[in-house]
């Protein structure tokens, strides 16, 4: 049997939600997601970022700067507090009703969340279990991931998550757990895995 895991979306929930990121170093992390993700880290659950990363599909910047970013909060997040991401899933590709213009990245795919490509592919690769993990994000979107793939899904205050359940922001969509922060999420995710 698999091992669970807490997947993480990026954007909002790890970094400050600041729209588009051009310059790598505009990445700045939320208050105390460093020390959050130590947490999950020191009970050796597998962490994982999941994040739609559209940027390259509307032509915004190339796939390279989508992993500077990353490389940026890898850093920042180890240089704070020692934490690490076990594994990282983007999806750059954005179909064309939707955005997409680069050709190369214009096209439909089951990674683009809410669809559990990127979920699937990390279980397969990483032997986890979906059935015991969790999905912690600040959208409707990373919510219904949680949901279609079997996790449980925790919506986080920080980024859009305040928006999320009064309507004007996407659709409504009901969470297993609301959590002011990714801290408050992680309190209560190591909870539930201690009953």
């Amino acid at each position: 049997m698999g091992r669970p895991a807490v997947f993480l979306d990026r954007d909002g929930v790890l970094n400050q939600e600041v729209g588009y990121i051009h310059r790598v170093e505009d990445l700045q992390l939320v208050s105390g997601v460093a020390t959050a993700l130590r947490k999950l880290n020191d009970w050796g659950l597998f962490c994982c970022l999941v994040s739609n990363q559209s940027g390259p599909a509307r032509g915004y910047y190339p796939v390279s700067h989508v992993d500077a970013l990353h490389h940026r909060l890898c850093h920042l997040l180890d240089h704070e507090a020692g934490a690490r991401l076990d594994a990282l899933y983007y999806c750059p590709a954005l179909s064309q009703p939707e955005g997409g213009t680069v050709p190369e990245f214009t096209y439909w795919t089951t990674q683009r969340k809410p669809n559990t490509g990127m979920l699937v592919s990390a279980a397969w690769q990483h032997d986890l279990d979906l059935a015991r993990s969790f999905m912690v994000g600040d959208k409707a979107t990373d919510v219904d991931l949680a949901h279609n793939a079997g996790c449980v899904g925790i919506l986080v205050q920080t980024g859009f998550g305040d928006r999320v359940l009064h309507g004007d922001y996407q659709h409504l969509t009901q969470p297993d757990y609301i959590a002011s922060d990714l801290a408050a999420a992680v309190a209560w995710i190591l909870e539930s895995l201690a009953l």
